[in-house]
């Protein structure tokens, strides 16, 4: 007499396995911890440690540093511990070589002038010189008016001090304004832009006749170009908080 025998169907596969659940998106949200949990001044960090970091219980914490090891995001060293892996540098470096300046800069330029009413621009440094990269006019009938690439002195002026103003000793603080230092009728305030290496990208800020230039005005206009500046670096992979501590 011939057997016959039941075949079950395959399980249904798992969060873990879908990745395409909740379940799924909690153990990414884990992974990017892990790595986010590394700091500048950091040696190799123990498993203790990132698992303390992180809130992870020890062996859900070894489980994904062996999947971020898998792909390079982080190296076990032979030594003891974890440390960032050569992945995010390559990372990274697409990044950098993906980004284009003026995609981040001009969508900056265009919400300043549209809060402000006032031109914007964004300068970057030439040696002991700036020059205007990008730049919208403001909307109303008097305004001031500057070339793209007109190149202008450094440390002088509110783009010309925000450029150098990490340097500077003592600090100014940030925004830099400035009231008729360059041209007599102008009136400026800037803020530096960092790139992911740290440096001094540029400087975004607003500029107006200096008859326009009131309390008021400045009121309205410090936070806008602070938050632009902070954004734009950010925008570039930078670290604000060099800004915003002199904010």
């Amino acid at each position: 007499m011939t057997k016959t025998r039941t075949i079950n169907p395959p399980p249904a596969p798992t969060a873990r396995e879908t990745g395409d659940s909740e379940g799924g998106v909690r153990a990414v949200d884990r992974a990017l911890a892990i790595l986010a949990a590394f700091e500048d001044e950091d040696g190799p960090l123990p498993l203790v440690e990132v698992a303390r970091r992180t809130g992870l219980h020890l062996t859900t914490a070894l489980r994904l540093l062996g999947t971020l090891e898998g792909h390079d995001f982080v190296r076990r060293l032979p030594a003891g511990g974890y440390a960032l892996g050569p992945q995010l540098l390559v990372l990274g470096e697409r990044f950098r070589r993906g980004l284009r300046l003026e995609d981040a800069v001009m969508p900056a330029l265009d919400r300043m002038r549209a809060e402000s009413r006032e031109s914007a621009a964004f300068f970057a440094r030439e040696g002991d010189a700036r020059r205007c990269l990008f730049r919208l006019d403001g909307p109303q009938a008097v305004r001031t008016v500057a070339r793209v690439g007109e190149v202008a002195p450094l440390g002088i002026g509110a783009h010309g001090r925000a450029l150098v103003a990490l340097e500077a000793a003592p600090r100014p603080r940030l925004p830099v304004v400035s009231r008729g230092e360059r041209l007599p009728e102008v009136a400026a305030i800037a803020a530096p832009v960092l790139d992911a290496r740290g440096r001094v990208a540029g400087s975004v800020g607003i500029t107006m006749p200096i008859y326009r230039f009131d309390a008021e005005a400045e009121a309205l206009c410090v936070p806008i170009v602070l938050r632009e500046a902070l954004a734009l670096t950010r925008a570039l992979g930078g670290d604000p908080a060099p800004v915003a501590a002199l904010a």
